[in-house]
């Protein structure tokens, strides 16, 4: 590797080289999570882009940032780049261990990836809890081993990369980490009586429990909401989907980008996701309908995801594209997503009873994921700068006085996404909500009805991921992202 910082030329091949690389990999973990593939091999697509991922590679393109954010992204892309490469190994066998563990819970064998569904849809409380005991002895057996040993991989090969901890590496790729954590801090103290209050009333109203006596396994069960499942069958997910986007203007039928699979398979995930393989020109759909509340929100979220990478300008930049602040494709999913919530949307496109009630219901969830991620990314920071052996208890603390239900112990490592893509989930959140408000008050407070909204919205898809999540709502409405507007439109709602 060259020694002088990168030419034109060679900053516009390493690009496309990495464009090729994304969408491998993307298309690997479709084919994967889509069950049309038994095994995730990642192996084979990092060899082939093996120069692409090099610690020199990273090396050469740090010392050619200078206050460049195009060139700060692609930097960001070889860091990320040079440490899944030196842990895809233990993504591979965390991928077919939870492909191919099952396990045994009163004398039923039930798939790894089955459990979180299986507790959620059981009304025996006595089984939900043997579940979820089941559940993390298998995390804790086969998965912790390989977080733990992928983490310590990470952590030796950050002095490499000119830096002393995780945090640090993000806060020079432009995370403004401890500045969220503070807000953090202050929208959990705003939120703390009117979630405790809203989550005892709906834990009592449909189980009987209030929220002191309420375990995880309880959660599980609220969060899949059955007792709105007649509202929300699964065969109407789609058309619900299709209707909607053609309110705002957007053929599902005629994108011929966007691809839905919506086919059931024994291997593919129970979760609905979006794989952006070709932007804009190849966006898969995923989802394998269940039905339930919890179906459609994730299936609306990923539908977000898709029309933003399908709407995507060609001609920007590989980084515009495929880089750049994923709290922007995330606040385009939640946009989509709450829609779900929305009673003048659920009476529109579902004839549904008590809307409002419903509403109401989906704004305490909101408050408690809000909730829970602001408490995640202060223990994330805790985690990649603290003592490792207290962090089973840190995680437990953290999440456990933010939440008012005592996590398992287990997940604190299985709980941290790479990248710190909390920052991006929290960000978008607040973004979604200011956006949200903007659109009442420019088109109604049925916007998504109005073809002018939905006008604007491709335009500002259209954009990618160039501006970050800040300028792109500082141009639509003038307004600086903050987590205090999550917290205002949740009291519109439950106050």
């Amino acid at each position: 590797m060259p020694s002088d910082p990168p030419t034109s030329p060679e900053l516009d091949a390493y690009r496309a080289e990495a464009d090729r690389f994304i969408a491998e990999l993307d298309e690997e973990f479709y084919l994967h999570y889509a069950g049309l593939k038994d095994r995730l091999e990642l192996e084979p697509i990092y060899e082939r882009h093996d120069e692409l991922t090099g610690l020199e590679r990273a090396r050469w393109l740090g010392a050619a940032v200078d206050g460049d954010r195009g060139v700060r992204e692609l930097w960001h892309f070889a860091c990320e780049g040079y440490l899944g490469k030196l842990t895809r190994e233990h993504a591979e066998r965390q991928a077919a261990v939870e492909a191919e563990l099952e396990v045994t819970v009163d004398g039923e064998t039930i798939p790894f990836r089955m459990l979180r569904p299986t507790m959620a849809n059981e009304p025996d409380r006595g089984r939900r809890e043997r579940l979820d005991r089941v559940m993390w002895e298998a995390t804790e057996e086969h998965l912790n081993p390989i977080y733990l040993e992928s983490l310590e991989v990470v952590r030796s090969a950050l002095p490499a990369l000119g830096v002393s901890d995780y945090v640090e590496l993000h806060e020079r790729f432009g995370f403004r980490l401890r500045e969220l954590a503070g807000q953090c801090r202050a929208f959990l103290d705003s939120t703390e009586q009117l979630y405790e209050q809203s989550l005892d009333r709906a834990m009592r109203e449909l189980l009987g429990l209030g929220l002191a006596e309420a375990q995880r396994w309880d959660l599980q069960r609220m969060i899949r909401s059955p007792q709105w499942d007649v509202g929300f069958p699964a065969d109407k997910m789609v058309p619900a989907l299709k209707a909607t986007l053609a309110d705002l203007g957007i053929d599902l039928e005629r994108q011929e980008n966007v691809h839905l699979d919506i086919e059931q398979r024994p291997q593919k995930s129970p979760r609905a996701f979006c794989s952006a393989i070709e932007i804009p020109d190849k966006v898969m759909l995923v989802i394998q309908p269940i039905g339930g509340a919890d179906d459609w929100r994730a299936f609306f979220h990923e539908a977000g995801h898709a029309e933003h990478y399908g709407n995507t300008s060609p001609d920007l930049a590989m980084e515009d594209k495929r880089l750049g602040d994923t709290a922007v494709t995330e606040g385009w999913a939640m946009l989509l997503q709450h829609l779900t919530d929305e009673p003048s949307w659920l009476s529109r496109r579902l004839d549904f009873p008590r809307p409002n009630e419903y509403a109401s219901e989906g704004m305490m969830w909101l408050l408690f994921f809000v909730r829970r991620y602001a408490a995640k990314l202060l223990y994330e920071l805790e985690f990649f700068t603290g003592d490792p052996a207290a962090m089973p208890q840190r995680y437990v603390e953290l999440l456990g006085e933010a939440t008012k239900i005592e996590p398992s112990p287990a997940n604190y490592v299985a709980d941290i996404d790479a990248g710190f893509y909390v920052y991006s989930y929290l960000r978008s959140w607040a973004f979604e909500a200011q956006l949200r408000d903007h659109l009442r008050e420019r088109y109604g407070t049925d916007w998504f009805t109005s073809r002018e909204a939905g006008s604007l919205l491709r335009d500002l898809w259209a954009q990618g991921q160039r501006p970050t999540a800040d300028e792109l709502l500082r141009e639509v409405s003038g307004s600086e992202i903050e987590m205090e507007a999550v917290a205002e439109r949740v009291r519109e709602s439950l106050t």
